[in-house]
């Protein structure tokens, strides 16, 4: 069954890279997580300021651990009580790592966060974004990343940080006004002006939420 899952995404990814292309977005093709690294790290010259958002994706193909090892100035809110210094420092960094909530294969990814330091700092700041994306985040359209984002995403991200939300409870959206609620933000990227800024990195693999 895996083979024919896997066949199936190595179709669809080029078409949803042109795509990318067509909105200011370059993408790239990873058929497994090793060689989403591999591009990863190519795509981070060696001391330059690294910081990143509570991407699982990232940390699930290396990543974390090979700038944490590597000759960068890795900046992560893991080893620094201090989040919202790191938070900050994320605007004027090098390169920020991120996944997405959901992609549509047209080309547009859709971001839902608590705080907003996540999604604030794709939108402006780091110099490069780079986006670490399993085949499951990847959706018909724009109404079934937002369904994605908001029912599988949030749930699970909801329970992992112990928010007291209705979707830690029930595992889908109850459109809660809760002091814990992790969708204040939402974010639809469907374009960049910033040339070689933004960097999609699909792979044929379930990574992340």
């Amino acid at each position: 069954m895996e083979e024919f899952v896997f066949a199936r995404y190595e179709k669809l990814m080029p078409r949803i890279i042109k795509e990318l292309e067509s909105r200011n977005i370059t993408g790239y093709y990873a058929k497994d997580s090793k060689k989403a690294l591999e591009i990863a790290l190519s795509l981070i010259p060696e001391g330059t300021t690294v910081t990143h958002g509570g991407t699982m994706s990232a940390r699930a193909i290396g990543l974390m651990d090979a700038l944490s090892n590597g000759n960068y100035n890795f900046v992560s809110r893991d080893n620094n009580p201090n989040k919202e210094e790191v938070y900050l420092k994320a605007f004027s960094s090098d390169v920020y790592i991120s996944s997405t909530n959901a992609i549509t294969e047209d080309g547009i990814l859709v971001n839902i966060d608590g705080t907003g330091n996540r999604t604030a700092a794709i939108i402006y700041g780091p110099k490069k974004v780079i986006f670490i994306v399993g085949r499951n985040k990847i959706t018909d359209d724009v109404d079934g990343a937002l369904k994605r984002a908001r029912n599988v995403a949030a749930p699970i991200n909801a329970q992992r940080f112990d928010a007291q939300t209705a979707c830690s409870k029930t595992g889908s959206c109850g459109d809660c006004k809760s002091p814990d609620n992790i969708c204040c933000e939402f974010v639809f990227t469907r374009y960049s002006r910033e040339p070689g800024r933004m960097h999609v990195i699909l792979v044929n693999e379930d990574l992340g939420f």
